[in-house]
């Protein structure tokens, strides 16, 4: 991919990621491939709140690696941890970051709708060139 803004929503299951540029949206969907850890005995109900698959967050990375700039959205912790993976592993990548955002659910449309708007503020505070 060679557009110069991505933005990935993720969580602990599941990543989506998209390169886009002001009319367009290539997405790459990646997925961890551990099974789902759930919590027994004491009416406890969902997925256990474990942390993010390292495997996982590597391919969330390569996927992103075509961009220049990135924005990271998510509903919990897995951004978090997305940010922390990227410090620990791929410490030159960390300039990349430019954002992250706290997004529970929303439609692909509406990520992209975030970030367009997002990159669009910060691209017109950088400095202008002559």
């Amino acid at each position: 991919m060679s557009h110069y803004h991505a933005v990935v929503w993720l969580d602990s299951r599941e990543a989506h990621i998209f390169h886009i540029t002001e009319t367009e949206a290539e997405k790459i969907t990646v997925r961890d491939r551990k099974p789902d850890k759930h919590l027994h005995g004491g009416g406890s109900k969902g997925r256990e709140h474990a942390h993010a698959d390292q495997d996982y967050l590597h391919r969330v990375v390569e996927a992103l690696s075509g961009a220049q700039e990135w924005l990271i959205v998510g509903p919990g912790e897995a951004k978090h941890e997305l940010v922390r993976h990227i410090e620990r592993h791929d410490p030159g990548l960390r300039s990349r970051i430019k954002g992250v955002e706290t997004a529970d659910h929303p439609s692909d449309g509406q990520v992209c709708a975030l970030a367009r708007k997002y990159f669009a503020r910060i691209d017109r505070m950088l400095p202008q060139r002559p």
